[in-house]
């Protein structure tokens, strides 16, 4: 088969495209024919060594797709040759070869029916960014019906967690630098837009909101943001973070949290278990089919062109960047 094969922990400039030996399917796995797998930050931060995971090299990128399944092992059940099926959020693309790839080898556990009503590109990109946008929401226990703000909000999990901040019922709170991109995110669900770039953006939300404040944030951006969304939480706000694409945070004063008693907690989906995370997919997937939204799809690039992919999702799409392995 071919696939895209990191050599180094030098970046993404080191993938290249290769023929591989087909994978070897073990007990209680299946062989998946890809057909669309969907790119993730992540996969450059591994790529860059900026990851926990340190798989053997070379190694094969991808942690989501949709696909075909051709072949079945020993001991599996409630599966059958020809079934499209959602790859979960797993160690497939971490320790394991990943979906970058024309096939690839997955724990019968860790694949999901293609939801009805959707497609195939919107399928292939789904599973990560909901399950991490909906850990983000959840993590704190049941949150009555409250104001969340998400930051990096046009990206494939601040897409995620407005549509699935709306269907529980919350009032959203979308940053994005890009005017168009703001206009999208209302179309999306997010009630109120703001520019993170306006110094002024946390006091006219509080003006916007008065009485209320808000009462958990979902922050992907990290860096000189994250004391401005602080400042925004009222008593008991909390913080799910989820990214750091603008680097550390620069003298952080620990003191903005004792009066309110906030709190901030980090977000890793890879800790959710198999059940965990089939558990978490079905509730997202109920959310979406109450609320009628649907997965975001920016772009679709062909096989051969995944470092042009890599460029496009650098750009801070609107929604997911996926690569076509198979039509």
């Amino acid at each position: 088969m071919k696939a895209w094969l990191l050599d180094t922990f030098s970046g993404i400039g080191s993938i290249h495209l290769a023929e591989v030996p087909d994978p070897i399917v073990g007990e209680g796995e299946v062989l998946v024919e890809m057909r669309y797998a969907a790119l993730n930050p992540a996969d450059r931060y591994l790529a860059e060594k900026q990851y926990p995971a340190k798989p053997p090299l070379p190694h094969i990128l991808g942690r989501d797709g949709v696909g075909i399944v051709r072949r079945i092992g020993h001991g599996v059940k409630g599966i059958q040759v020809g079934q499209e099926c959602i790859i979960l959020r797993s160690e497939i693309g971490v320790n394991r070869a990943g979906t970058f790839a024309q096939l690839v080898a997955v724990p019968v556990e860790s694949l999901a029916a293609v939801p009805g009503q959707w497609t195939a590109t919107q399928a292939a990109g789904a599973a990560l960014v909901y399950l991490t946008a909906y850990q983000a929401l959840t993590q704190w226990g049941e949150l009555p019906e409250g104001v969340i703000l998400i930051t990096g909000a046009s990206g494939g999990v601040g897409v995620a967690s407005i549509q699935l901040a709306r269907a529980m019922g919350h009032t959203v709170v979308a940053l994005s630098r890009s005017r168009a991109k703001r206009d999208e995110l209302q179309k999306l669900g997010a009630q109120f837009t703001y520019d993170p770039a306006d110094p002024q953006w946390p006091d006219e939300l509080k003006k916007t909101i008065s009485p209320r404040r808000v009462d958990l944030a979902i922050d992907n951006i990290g860096g000189d943001l994250l004391p401005m969304v602080i400042n925004t939480l009222g008593d008991h706000g909390r913080v799910s973070l989820v990214g750091r694409l603008a680097g550390p945070v620069p003298q952080f004063n620990t003191a903005t949290l004792f009066f309110r008693r906030l709190r901030l907690g980090g977000v890793a989906v890879g800790a959710y278990t198999a059940t965990e995370t089939t558990a978490a997919w079905r509730e997202v997937v109920a959310l979406l089919a109450k609320s009628g939204a649907k997965p975001v799809v920016d772009r679709v690039f062909d096989f051969e062109q995944l470092p042009n992919a890599f460029d496009r999702l650098a750009q801070g799409p609107l929604g997911k960047v996926l690569l076509k392995i198979r039509d």
